[in-house]
């Protein structure tokens, strides 16, 4: 098992729940794709460095994980229909 960490910019026009859920479903993406979850950053609304979809700012959330090699491209392929994500990255994380 290798330690990854996904990047994930929610969208600042969403409720708090819509939010919440948006996040849950990035976790249980993870798991089902036999990943374990290890620690979740919040960071918070912070500002874009550029304008996405006519938004400056977004909500920053950082969840680390260890899975196997095949995960975080599957990760990635979902992430990318997501309703209310401006941005997502998986990256493999140093030891």
């Amino acid at each position: 098992m290798n330690k990854y960490e996904l990047a994930l910019v929610v969208s600042s026009k969403v409720e708090d729940e819509e939010r919440d859920a948006t996040v849950a479903k990035a976790k249980a993406l993870i798991e089902r794709f036999g990943g374990a979850i290890t620690n979740v950053d919040d960071w918070g609304k912070k500002r874009l460095a550029y304008e996405i979809q006519k938004m400056k700012e977004g909500f920053f959330y950082f969840i680390q994980f260890d899975a196997d090699t095949a995960a975080p491209g599957e990760i990635e392929k979902r992430m990318r229909i997501m309703d209310n994500v401006l941005r997502y990255l998986v990256v493999k994380a140093e030891a």
